[in-house]
């Protein structure tokens, strides 16, 4: 007859809590989450001509692109002394993490499916290090957006009223939040994709209507001047919210207020507490239906 004993170090289960964050095997595991990170780092851009430049150059272009089209083109404004360049590279930084951490994580299982099926470790280890590899191109995208920040407020006519306001110690509020709502909608994808394939061709899809669709390259004051019966739709965003709070936090321009900033709060822990409930749920079977 067996007894239990105290003193194993790790006991694996089937039968888990619904909700659980399993922090204490995660930190056990953190060498292994940081190897993760590194192995994300280093072949992302392996073999490439550019390499880490391409961190750079991305959100650059995409902020010309939507410079020519939609402020010098379409005419769409920007706010009172807000170059256009620097309002669209604001959007696209904060966009560019959510995003990240969303297309990231959104095939999990099936990416590593060799590995989670040969030895143990807590799974998700591997979306969080999605997360916090994309935190680390984050912080390079914001460098730049702040070395364009410092030109215009000091060194051009056009970003003469360009100025951060007290708002801005809540920054690290707002990376948090793209963080778990892109690990949220992430998890649940993958774990959808499982048995439905047909989300892989989808998440590509989706990710560029989202991106329309959260304010990255115009105002939330402008949609609901054009477009006043759908602009709840864009206005109930969180997305839109985060980004809409980022332009006011470093430039003292768009749609911000403090019962925003806690409507975006509730939907990015509602979204990964039910992502990581849907993880936990389909790592026990997935192996059986990849």
């Amino acid at each position: 007859m067996s007894t239990k004993n105290e003193n194993w170090l790790y006991t694996i289960s089937a039968n888990q809590k619904l909700i659980n964050f399993n922090l204490k095997e995660v930190w056990n595991y953190r060498d292994l989450l940081f190897l993760f990170v590194k192995r994300n780092v280093i072949t992302v851009y392996k073999q490439t001509v550019l390499g880490p430049l391409w961190y750079f150059i991305q959100p650059l272009f995409t902020s010309v692109i939507f410079t020519l089209i939609f402020n010098n083109m379409a005419s769409i404004p920007t706010g009172d002394g807000v170059p256009s360049f620097l309002f669209n590279l604001a959007g696209i930084t904060s966009w560019n993490y959510f995003k990240e951490c969303l297309t990231g994580t959104s095939d999990t299982f099936a990416q590593n499916q060799g590995i989670f099926g040969k030895v143990y470790f807590p799974r998700v280890i591997v979306p969080l290090s999605t997360v916090i590899t994309n935190l680390f191109k984050f912080g390079i995208q914001l460098l730049v957006f702040v070395g364009f920040y410092i030109y215009y407020a000091f060194f051009s006519d056009q970003g003469s009223n360009v100025a951060p306001t007290k708002a801005i110690i809540f920054l690290p509020i707002l990376v948090i939040l793209m963080g778990l709502l892109g690990l949220g909608l992430g998890m649940i994808i993958s774990s959808m994709t499982t048995k439905y394939r047909d989300l892989k061709v989808l998440v590509a899809f989706g990710v560029q209507l989202l991106m329309y669709g959260s304010a990255v390259m115009y105002p939330l004051s402008y949609f609901k001047q054009k477009l006043p019966d759908l602009s709840w739709a864009v206005e109930y965003n969180p997305m839109t919210v985060i980004i809409e709070a980022f332009r006011y936090m470093t430039m003292g321009v768009g749609d911000y207020s403090l019962l925003k900033m806690i409507y975006a709060i509730i939907i990015s822990v509602i979204l990964f507490l039910l992502g990581l409930v849907i993880f936990n749920k389909t790592e026990k079977s997935f192996i059986d239906t990849i």
